[in-house]
């Protein structure tokens, strides 16, 4: 009799299942609504990652997995991934930059016309040398372009301007603006001085870069404790206003202004020797700590691909809490990202109520990417999977659904067929991929997904488009919300715009895993060529 009821329990149970797989999978705007209402409360006080607020998140988002039966793929069998962090943060003696030139010297404190940044393993840092102008402090022999041509920056201090050079692809040229630091310290240099170019000064005026100036400067910990350096070396750094830029220049060949001048006309400046000397001081301390990424995986069922992987990622910290301000100061950070972690839940949700998909799936919530992408940096220098079976990642980062969407944009589509699985996707759903409506915002290497492109994995970052509403619906958001306590839930959060964006993203990822072959770097790309060198490409589109 016992065995008769549990034979009728199971086979109860299996059809149960078997119908849950044979359906199309639901999208639910009050699951949505109910995720980001509690990683948005402010019990988690902004999600900062290191602090309660965002181990309870992670704690939050492990339990959907582990609810929905995904398989936990962190460490040592877990849903996490321990990220190692190290907080850089002035110390001692206020920091000071002194320019001197035949006009006498002038000695600027942190946080007044310039910031300063010192030595990024802590310590004390004392550099007294000659100043070199470098144009933009890029080089890089596939465009075309050496900014040090001809200059001698060995012991000195390299003076460059900061920004998106206009004549280059944008892309391109956001990611050698990243490595600045990186091309003065092999070629020598001690410090490096950035100057914003005119179209980055306007879009960040100098009260907004002050707003930071005292703030700790954040990297990742390899697994031996090391900190990785973005400096590569260099002694100290700092970022000036226009008076000690100007102060910068005097005396010498050529002036600021026709640099900044050329620049803006899209004529690439030339560096030359400056008669300044430059002498930074500036003294840091660490502070380690670490914060985990939450990696749940949903197994493919082909023999032949299983052991391939798809990443879907978001964060989901935020920012804390704003201090000594009065009034809310809780950064909630709805949109910012519980709503990208929101969708993250639902795409499993989705997974696990259908059939199995033929490629495995990792969904992936980072952590300290309003520290500098910092987990997803961690995560693809040591994946929980085998580096090389993780054929594609897609980044959800601040989707925005207050307004029913019609389009949405990739960031990184132009450089792979990734973009393919993105257009039947979105065919199915009456949604259009739309081109980057910013190019000189250099989105493309501001988010997560950028991790993954440069160890050479087709990736992007979604969010949603311009159409039907979203242009206003972005600048609104922008000017009034973007990384302000009132990115929260009274604003007009339109549900079924995330549930929406749930579905779509969804079937993307299911189009990634179930297609018979991986997505591949256009031929001649150049992220695919300076990232994937030996992977096989495809004919690029015609334009």
């Amino acid at each position: 009799m016992t065995s008769k009821i549990f034979a009728t329990a199971a086979a109860t149970a299996l059809l149960a299942c078997a119908s849950a797989h044979a359906a199309e999978p639901d999208f639910s705007a009050e699951r949505f609504r109910a995720h980001v209402a509690y990683l948005a409360d402010d019990l988690l006080e902004g999600r900062e990652a290191g602090t309660r607020g965002h181990e309870l998140a992670a704690k939050y988002i492990a339990t959907q997995f582990d609810l929905l039966g995904l398989k936990p793929a962190g460490e040592n069998g877990g849903w996490y991934q321990s990220v190692g962090l190290v907080d850089t943060s002035l110390a001692g003696a206020t920091p000071t930059l002194t320019i001197t030139t035949a006009k006498g010297a002038k000695t600027y404190e942190n946080a007044t016309l310039a910031v300063l940044r010192g030595p990024a393993a802590g310590g004390s840092a004392q550099v007294a040398a000659d100043a070199v102008f470098a144009g933009y402090g890029m080089t890089d022999a596939v465009v075309g372009i050496d900014d040090y041509k001809g200059l001698d920056v060995k012991g000195k201090v390299v003076v460059v301007l900061r920004g998106v050079p206009k004549g280059m692809n944008s892309e391109i040229a956001a990611h050698l603006s990243t490595l600045q630091a990186r091309f003065a310290a092999e070629h020598g240099a001690v410090g490096l001085i950035q100057i914003y170019d005119a179209a980055s000064y306007k879009a960040f005026p100098w009260k907004a870069v002050l707003q930071y100036a005292k703030e700790p400067r954040t990297t990742w910990a390899d697994k031996d404790g090391k900190p990785f350096d973005d400096t590569y070396g260099l002694k100290a750094r700092a970022t000036v206003d226009r008076e000690p830029a100007y102060q910068l220049f005097e005396g010498a060949k050529g002036t600021l202004d026709k640099a900044l001048a050329d620049a803006d006309k899209g004529v690439r400046p030339k560096g030359f020797p400056l008669k300044a000397k430059v002498e930074l001081k500036v003294t840091t301390q660490l502070r380690r700590y670490a914060s985990p990424e939450v990696i749940g995986l949903i197994e493919g069922s082909d023999p032949k691909l299983k052991d391939e992987y798809v990443v879907l990622m978001g964060h989901a910290d935020h920012l804390g809490i704003r201090p000594d301000k009065p009034g809310d100061n809780i950064y909630n950070g709805a949109l910012d990202n519980a709503a990208g972690t929101a969708t993250l839940i639902e795409v499993a949700h989705a997974f696990a109520t259908s059939a199995p998909p033929r490629r495995s799936v990792l969904i992936i919530a980072n952590t300290a990417e309003e520290k500098g992408l910092l987990g997803a940096e961690f995560f693809a220098h040591h994946p929980t999977v085998p580096a090389g079976k993780i054929i594609a990642g897609v980044d959800l980062d601040e989707p925005m659904i207050t307004y029913d969407f019609t389009d949405v944009v990739a960031f990184g589509a132009d450089h792979s067929t990734l973009s393919d699985s993105i257009k039947r996707a979105g065919a199915t759903m009456g949604v259009t991929l739309s081109p980057d409506p910013a190019p000189e915002q250099a989105t493309f290497v501001r988010s997560d997904h950028y991790a993954l492109v440069k160890v050479g994995i087709p990736a992007v970052m979604m969010v949603t488009g311009s159409q039907n509403g979203g242009e206003k619906a972005w600048a609104e958001y922008e000017e009034k919300h973007y990384h302000q306590p009132s990115d929260d839930l009274s604003q007009t959060i339109l549900w079924s715009a995330g549930a929406k964006f749930a579905k779509l993203n969804y079937l993307i990822s299911r189009d990634l895993a179930d297609g018979d072959q991986a997505p591949r770097w256009y031929a001649k790309d150049y992220f695919g060529d300076a990232f994937a060198p030996n992977a096989p490409k495809a004919p690029a589109p015609a334009k």
